[in-house]
């Protein structure tokens, strides 16, 4: 399982975690997010998300 940080805002992304609030199971890849997901706190796009170690 890999994070992924917002590069506008800081926000981080992880996938052991998911997002649940938003329909994003626990364990949900990167790659299976959906295209249009934006980050809750900033509204960037997944293009402005890079893979990072926490």
């Amino acid at each position: 399982m890999n994070t992924w940080i917002c590069l506008i805002c800081g926000w981080v992304y992880d996938e052991a975690k998911g997002l649940p609030e938003e329909g994003i199971a626990p364990g949900t890849k990167w790659e299976d997010v959906p295209p249009n997901w934006v980050c809750p706190e900033c509204g960037a796009r997944k293009e402005d998300f890079e893979m990072t170690q926490l």
